[in-house]
């Protein structure tokens, strides 16, 4: 092979599943906001309901983690760069931040809704893309994730007396 069309295949390469790599990132950046927002609902919870609902924000925050892990090792497999620094993650991120304080915890469970649901339009965005880019094995990790998330959406919004709202 030519160097020319070597230089060829790899800007090809960099080109291939841009959309995809794209939506990975952004994926990156959101989770792992809403990691750190999560943690803030689990520091700043009180009242009934407390000693369940706070281990329970630990849960969310591995099940997050699992997410991030994988989808930063799929963007690195597909050759993207993942955010890796708080910089990156608060520039990128359409998370909106809030300074902490304390609330009950159905409106604590309110905010935590709020992020996964967002985390669920996200993930829908995500396999748009990668059906437009025919990328099945991205599009399998949106998939898994997007049912784990609508499922707590679907048990926390049950213990608020809502209904899902997907």
């Amino acid at each position: 092979m030519t160097n020319a069309a070597k230089d060829v295949t790899v800007m090809n390469a960099s080109v291939a599943l841009a959309k995809t790599k794209e939506i990975l990132n952004q994926a990156v950046a959101d989770l792992y906001v809403a990691h750190v927002a999560l943690h803030q609902v689990h520091w700043y919870m009180r009242g009934t309901g407390f000693l369940i609902w706070h281990p329970k924000m630990d849960e969310y925050m591995e099940t997050l983690d699992g997410y991030l892990d994988e989808i930063s090792e799929r963007l690195i497999t597909l050759g993207g760069t993942p955010y890796s620094s708080l910089t990156e993650f608060l520039q990128h991120s359409e998370i909106e931040e809030y300074e902490g304080q304390f609330h009950d915890v159905p409106a604590s469970l309110e905010r935590v809704l709020e992020l996964f649901r967002y985390l669920v339009a996200l993930f829908q965005k995500g396999l748009d893309v990668t059906d437009e880019e025919g990328d099945d094995v991205t599009n399998d990790i949106f998939v898994g994730a997007k049912a784990e998330l609508e499922k707590t959406i679907w048990m926390l919004a049950a213990e608020l007396g809502q209904a899902p709202g997907l």
